[in-house]
């Protein structure tokens, strides 16, 4: 059956429905989000006033890739040829955090190498029909030489879509369209690259069809922005999709000589005739076939679903188009855990051998490495990775641990290896992994493990590095016991690409991170081809276990790094007696800067790691008070492209010993008596998140908090369905909050609401507590069986 793009995101994001003059709701609080907005609010937004303007900037300019054909993993694979792009949604359209997030478990994307173009999907008539990306999500995608656009998502009127809001879109003001400017405007101050443009409300004529590519068309005579249209609306107006290029929709790819998009996501049900037609239409208008993507929805059975995939992709044959992925997070959404999210994620990209080179399988799904030869962001010196993979559970700088919270931000991902994982042995091929157990830099590193009875190599990186007479390989490296490490520096260029030349490890004198560094001047003139690592032992180890913490190739010496400069509190808002959120921003430094790490410095002097960025700006989401102290000093260090740093730049906050409200709930111990999903227990109720939730279908339905000690209470929030961007006929509409001090005391029951429909709901109570209890007894408004709870909170002074 034939779905479409606004069904398949309603099934995620049912609607509660503005009217088309409603603005789209803010977020308030301390929190910077990604922006959302309605046409009209759209025009109000204007990045002097805009708090979380200054938040949401990417500063990574978009990487040159390049893609040789002598070094694709597999034979199969074309380059140059069909591209892909990919509808992702990270989060719901309102809860998207601008800079990452206390949270490990993430869509910590790390296969950029085989899309050229990421959709940052979202956008509902509740929260906003115009969504632009994050800039981890910018930042990381630009690093790997990869376009990322925001969202324009008119819904069917089923879903709440209004015929008013594709009118207000078009508006124009003399020979201008206000909408536009907009647009154009956002994506220059956020630094992305252009607008996924997805019109499905019904309603339209042939006046406004035209408005809209008109729209379109005067965007991109403003600058250089990129719109992809999705095949749907038609050039007379109505709503019909075609599954390919035809004539009733090719004016939105090209109008005669104006060119009005620069691809055009054709729907999912197109077939082998369909495409070939869509090739012939798209030469006839002097465009390229790969200008269209063939979309394929994987959001519900990921690599399980049925693809036709000779009619886009033909063994041995010119691809016919590009391809388009619709919500391939299923991956993660779908995992039970970060290692099975992985093992998924390398399942849907380079199958079910986890090694592109190898994707023979009876499943009918082979992974995308089959048909997309690898493209590598890395062509200029220096070139430094740490296998940071965006997030972990720790952090450390240098191999010293600064930070135990968990964590996401792809800011500070980064370039994944191009080739994972391909192992070269005649012998037993060991087994390469990003390890989140330890890390020199960052929350991982690359670990090779198994049992080394041949020689091994390992493909990690294409290149195009040229060598000059000062250009050192420095590799940091952790053996499990003082002594051969068996390892090499495994190095091509571009003149014998295939063949390695290994540079010796040698030995290490401890058990901890340790750095290798080669001169590289005997190969000056030359261009580095591909960079990995080899491993060899004179006699057969039967564990082998080695850990590379960082691989750099850099000119000279590691230069110094100028500090920033005026680091500034924009704003502080105490959550308790004991912890802060900040926001900070400071004067860039006038070196080359990766990021900015920053820290706070301990009573005992030792420094901790509260999050890094690009940017010139930082939300600090959680800043605790070190027992009793009456102040604290925070510090921002730029961190080099070459991996040195700067002497940081500091500034100091004091805290207060008066009562602050807060929520006594926040990240504390939760049980519950179920959950419908691995990704949906207690504790996501108690995160302080409405970007996940609690949802149980079990018989009896509660959910349980432990505040530590026994506390006064002043009120108790609870956010339901509505909260999250889900039905608001899912509110809860029958439920009871009790609490006791021990767990032998009996249940006091202090709260009892009946028959609710509100999204969140606030309830005022003079108790003292130290466990708090939310039954449900009637969980929806339409006898739906699931209970989704975004967030309780317990509320009273510290």
């Amino acid at each position: 059956m034939k779905r479409l793009l606004a069904i398949a995101l309603a099934a995620t994001l049912a609607l509660v429905v503005p009217s088309p003059a409603q603005a789209a709701p803010s977020n308030t609080g301390p929190q910077p989000y990604a922006s959302f907005w309605h046409p009209n609010s759209l025009l109000n937004w204007d990045p002097a006033t805009d708090p979380d303007a200054r938040h949401n900037r990417s500063r990574v300019p978009l990487a040159t890739r390049v893609s040789d054909p002598a070094l694709k993993a597999n034979p199969n694979a074309r380059s140059g040829e069909g591209r892909i792009a990919s509808l992702v949604s990270f989060a719901p359209t309102s809860g998207n955090p601008s800079q990452g997030a206390l949270d490990p478990n993430y869509y910590a994307f790390g296969y950029w190498q085989y899309i050229d173009t990421l959709v940052f999907w979202g956008g509902s008539a509740s929260e906003g029909l115009i969504l632009a990306p994050n800039p981890t999500v910018i930042d990381a995608a630009h690093r790997n030489g990869v376009k990322v656009y925001g969202t324009v998502f008119f819904p069917p009127a089923a879903y709440g879509g209004q015929i008013q809001w594709v009118r207000d879109f078009v508006q124009k003001s003399g020979t201008t369209y206000p909408v536009a400017d907009k647009l154009v405007r956002v994506a220059e101050h956020y630094g992305f690259d252009g607008w996924f443009i997805n019109q499905e409300t019904g309603g339209g004529d042939t006046a406004l069809a035209t408005e809209v590519r008109n729209t379109m068309t005067y965007a991109r005579s403003l600058g250089p922005i990129g719109f992809m249209w999705y095949d749907a609306m038609t050039e007379s107006g109505p709503v019909s999709w075609q599954d390919g290029l035809t004539s009733a929709n090719d004016a939105f790819l090209q109008d005669g000589p104006a060119r009005v998009s620069d691809a055009m996501f054709l729907d999912f049900g197109w077939s082998a005739a369909k495409q070939t037609a869509s090739r012939t239409n798209a030469r006839a208008l002097g465009r390229s076939e790969f200008d269209l993507y063939a979309g394929i929805d994987t959001e519900a059975n990921g690599y399980n679903t049925s693809v036709p995939w000779s009619s886009v992709f033909p063994d041995g044959q010119p691809h016919v188009t590009g391809l388009g992925l619709y919500r391939p997070e299923w991956t993660w959404k779908s995992s039970t855990s970060r290692a099975d999210f992985h093992t998924r994620d390398a399942r849907y990209w380079v199958g079910a051998n986890a090694d592109p080179s190898n994707t023979t399988t009876t499943s009918g799904w082979k992974g995308l490495a089959n048909y997309v030869a690898e493209s590598s962001p890395i062509t200029a010196k220096p070139f430094v990775t740490s296998f940071n993979a965006g997030h972990g559970d720790f952090y450390t700088i240098g191999g010293a641990p600064s930070g135990t919270s968990g964590w996401n931000n792809l800011s500070l991902q980064d370039v994944p290896p191009t080739y994972r994982w391909i192992v070269q042995s005649t012998g037993t091929r060991l087994t390469p992994a990003i390890d989140f157990t330890d890390a020199y830099e960052g929350g991982s590193s690359l670990r090779l493990t198994g049992r080394l009875d041949a020689a091994n190599t390992v493909r990690l990186y294409q290149t195009r590095l040229p060598v000059a007479a000062d250009t050192k390989l420095s590799v940091v490296v952790k053996n499990p016991a003082s002594g051969p490490t068996h390892l090499s520096a495994a190095v091509s260029f571009t003149d014998d690409p295939a063949t390695f030349h290994h540079l010796a490890l040698g030995d290490t004198t401890g058990t901890g991170w340790e750095t290798r560094t080669i001169d590289l001047s005997g190969y000056a003139g030359r261009t580095v081809a591909q960079l990995g690592v080899s491993a060899q032992a004179p006699a057969t180890v039967a564990g082998y276990d080695i850990r590379v913490g960082r691989i750099a190739l850099y000119d000279g010496t590691v230069d110094r790094v100028a500090p920033a400069s005026d680091l500034t509190v924009l704003g502080a808002t105490d959550v308790s007696t004991t912890r802060k959120t900040l926001r900070l921003t400071w004067k860039a430094s006038d070196s080359p800067v990766h990021h900015y790490d920053v820290f706070r410095r301990n009573p005992d002097g030792t420094r901790t790691h509260l999050g890094g960025t690009p940017n010139d700006a930082w939300f600090v989401p959680r800043l605790d008070r070190s027992g009793t102290e009456t102040s604290t000093i925070v510090e921002v260090e730029a961190v080099g492209t070459e991996g040195g740093r700067s002497t940081p730049v500091s500034t100091e906050l004091t805290w207060s010993d008066e009562p602050i409200p807060a929520n006594l709930a926040l990240n504390r111990p939760a049980t519950a008596d179920s959950q419908c999903a691995t990704a949906e227990g207690a504790a996501k109720a108690v995160n302080g998140s409405v970007t996940d939730k609690w949802c149980s279908l079990g018989s009896a339905k509660w959910l349980e908090v432990d505040l530590g000690t026994s506390q006064p209470l002043t009120e108790f929030v609870v956010k339901h369905a509505a909260v999250g961007g889900e039905n608001a006929a899912w509110n809860t509409r029958d439920f009871a909050i009790a609490v006791r001090n021990s767990t032998t005391d009996p249940w006091q029951t202090v709260v009892t609401t009946v028959g609710n429909t509100a999204a969140t709901t606030t309830h005022p109570v003079t108790t003292t507590a130290r466990y708090a209890r939310l039954s449900i007894t009637t969980p929806t408004q339409n006898g739906d069986p699931a209970a989704r709870i975004y967030e309780f909170e317990a509320w009273g002074n510290t």
